[in-house]
Order: structure tokens, then C-alpha cells, then sequence
């Protein structure tokens, strides 16, 4: 059972409308269709992502002016929480394109390289990754070994990555690299770097208990291109402006998604159960009201905080905002909340099935949806997190 989400924006709403009903009936015909296989296979969900490419989805974050539908945050919320109902794999590839998109879309218009690039990518359905991970920074994103060094207008870059989700099926790759050899660690850029220029070398496999499709093995890169490439500005700026903002809050979309559509198939138990015995109340009715509340509760979580990022980013200095400490505390909290929220609330169903959510072969089975929402919080660990709201907490003050 696909559970809508109510449109909360005003922007563009008949080319939102239409991508979001787009969505839903890729997310019922198709993702959830080859779900099953991409999990077992541990395969891209290329059927998924060729109809996205047909209906025009994975230009969604482009700005209107340059062929794309201009969606804002509260938009691709939707179109992940809606997609991840059928294949939670599927649309963590797409919340991830996302993040990268909304990258070159807000910090790359100053270049005209990166002007002509979205509008291609509208045209033509550019799948983007990303590559942030280096073996020897232990998961810091936010430090970088390798450097992209510049020669007579073209770059060089070569980068050790621990894990490249879709890095093989992808169009280009986002690269974080130190600015030059001479820079700290944390002086980084972001470096689009195309397939055709790139030779990755498969490093690590990809055998993993849940989110399979997302296809995120180690991978050596080497690349070059024309320096117009490099995207403008500091990565510091783009992660904190819309890296993170756009993974925490997407993610916790997509999240959810998984964990309605574990409800749904619950709710669809309990009351075939109740039709069994008309005028009685199945004892399992009571625990599906309960997991329904927790399921709200976070949705409500993750639509607010995508809401108030609209809000920021259209008000006055709601750019330099999201560069303090109260909207990075504001992200890893919701990021943490949701991603703790999202396993529970499976179990709970799970519970209300009892052994037909267990077996595998059952269609009310939640197998996939178990082993994927446990990824939440091992994606940018919690522990991390916590460590850093730790810091900040010392010196932050709320303002009355």
C-alpha cells in the first residue's frame, strides 16, 4: 500500500504534480516490481532508474530557467518518501543524485561551464554520484588526502575512495579533494568529474546486509578534464549550505518511506484479519494504532525541517544561517531521530505480522525493509554525530 504525502509547496505545483504522480507509478510498477531481485542480486536498479530518466525525475532539483522542474526540499522529499515505498535501494540512488544536482545547482551558477552542464543534464538525464569517502580519513568527509592538481587549464585528480554508491552506472562523479597539494586537509573543493574521462578500478566488494542496489563498493579513481570542472567556491560553504542539509533531510524521507510502506503491509494484515470477523477488533488493531502514531510523528519530524530550510534559503541571510550551529544541530538531530525511529517502527510492524512479515517468501514479508533501515544509522554514523552536537553543545547557546 502506497501511502501519499501531502504537497506542501506553491512552487511550480502542476510540473510537481506531475513528476510526483510520475513517481508514484514508477515506484508501484517497477521498483517495487524488480525490489525484490535487486536486494537479492545486489544489483542496480537500472529498470527503476531508466523509467526515472523517462519521466523526467532526475532533473527535478535543476532550476526552472535551465529545463529543470525547480523543485525545492519539501518537493524531493516527496518524490523520495513516495519512490522508497517501493525500493528503498532505488531511492537512496536518487536522494543521493539529488544532493549532488542541488551541489552544482546552488553553488555552481556563477560559471557558465556549470550553467550549460545542468541544462544538459535536464535534456539528457545525467545520473550523478558522488565520492566522498578516502581510505586513510576514517570517514571524516570533511578532511581530504588527495589534492586535484591544476596544468594549463585542465585538472588531474586521483583519489583511493572507501565506498562510490552507483559510482559504475553513474554519468559523472562529484569529487571532494584538498584545493592543491599545498592545502590543508580540510581546504577542500568539489571536482565533477565525467565518466567518459575517469577509470575506476573496483577495490572493496559490495556484499552487504541491506541496501544492496545502491551498488557502494571502494573504488580507485583517476580522472582528469578541463579545470572549468572545478566547482566554484569552498566545499566548507556547499557542505554545510547543502550537503548535508540535503542528505540529512532526505535520507530521513526515504527513511520513512521504507518504514510506511512495513506499515501498510501491517495495516493490510490487520484488516483482512478483521474482515474475517465482521463487528470484531483484531488484538493487533491496537498495536498498528500505535506504530501508525510513531510513523506520523516522524514524518511530521522530517517535513518541518524541510520546510524551514525552504523558509531559510528564501529569506535574507538564511544562507549564512545554515552555516552556524543551530541549523547543524537542527540536521544531526533530525538525522539521529530518524534514523533510531525508522528500524523500530519495522519491528513493530514486523510484530504485528508475526511469521508472515518474517518469511521471506511471503508477500507481507519485511525482509528487504529490516535490513535496509538499518543502514540509517551507520550512514554517517550516529556515533559521530552525537560526538559532534557533544562539542558544540559546550559552547552553543539557544536564542530565547
Amino acid at each position: 500500500m502506497l501511502i501519499c504525502v501531502k504537497h506542501t509547496s506553491t512552487e511550480s505545483p502542476s510540473h510537481f504534480a506531475a513528476l510526483l504522480a510520475a513517481t508514484r507509478g514508477i515506484a508501484n510498477g517497477v521498483a517495487a516490481q524488480h525490489a525484490a531481485d535487486v536486494d537479492k542480486q545486489a544489483r542496480f536498479p537500472a529498470e527503476t532508474l531508466d523509467a526515472l530518466r523517462g519521466a523526467g525525475v532526475l532533473s527535478a532539483p535543476v532550476p526552472a530557467h535551465l529545463g529543470g522542474a525547480g523543485c525545492n526540499m519539501q518537493e524531493l522529499t516527496q518524490l523520495c518518501a513516495t519512490l522508497s515505498q517501493g525500493c528503498g535501494s532505488s531511492s537512496m540512488v536518487l536522494a543521493m543524485h539529488f544532493i549532488q544536482v542541488a551541489c552544482l545547482a546552488r553553488h555552481g551558477l556563477e560559471s557558465k561551464f556549470f550553467n550549460d552542464y545542468l541544462r544538459e543534464l535536464a535534456q539528457r538525464q545525467y545520473l550523478l554520484a558522488s565520492i566522498t569517502s578516502e581510505v586513510g580519513t576514517f570517514g571524516d568527509t570533511r578532511s581530504s588526502i588527495c589534492a586535484v592538481e591544476q596544468r594549463e587549464g585542465r585538472f588531474v585528480l586521483n583519489k583511493d575512495a572507501t565506498t562510490g554508491s552507483y559510482c559504475a552506472h553513474a554519468d559523472a562523479i562529484l569529487v571532494t579533494c584538498r584545493r592543491d597539494a599545498d592545502a590543508p586537509q580540510s581546504d577542500q573543493v568539489l571536482v565533477l568529474v565525467k565518466r567518459e574521462n575517469a577509470s575506476l578500478q573496483q577495490t572493496t566488494t559490495w556484499d552487504t546486509l541491506g541496501m544492496r542496489g545502491t551498488c557502494s563498493p571502494g573504488f580507485r579513481l583517476e580522472s582528469s578534464g578541463p579545470a572549468e570542472q572545478i566547482v566554484p567556491g569552498s566545499y566548507a560553504d556547499s557542505s554545510a549550505q547543502t550537503m548535508v542539509p540535503y542528505s540529512h533531510i532526505l535520507w530521513s524521507s526515504l527513511w520513512w518511506g521504507i518504514a510506511a510502506d512495513a506499515v501498510g503491509r501491517a495495516a493490510n494484515h490487520v484488516r483482512g484479519e478483521a474482515r474475517k470477523k465482521p463487528g470484531t477488533v483484531p488484538p493487533t488493531a491496537t498495536r498498528l494504532a500505535e506504530v501508525s502514531a510513531q510513523l506520523q510523528a516522524m514524518r511530521q519530524q522530517w517535513q518541518s525541517v524541510a520546510q524551514a530550510f525552504d523558509d531559510a534559503v528564501q529569506t535574507t541571510g538564511g544562507e549564512q544561517e545554515l552555516l552556524g550551529m543551530g541549523w547543524a544541530l537542527r540536521l544531526n538531530n533530525l538525522k539521529i531521530s530518524c534514523s533510531e525511529a525508522a528500524p523500530q517502527i519495522v519491528h513493530r510492524a514486523l510484530q504485528i505480522l508475526g511469521v508472515l512479515g518474517y518469511k521471506n517468501d511471503s508477500p507481507f514479508s519485511l525482509g528487504r525493509h529490516y535490513r535496509d533501515v538499518l543502514s540509517a544509522s551507520l550512514m554517517v554514523s550516529n556515533e559521530r554525530i552525537a560526538s559532534k552536537n557533544a562539542s558544540m553543545l559546550l559552547v552553543f547557546k539557544d536564542s530565547p
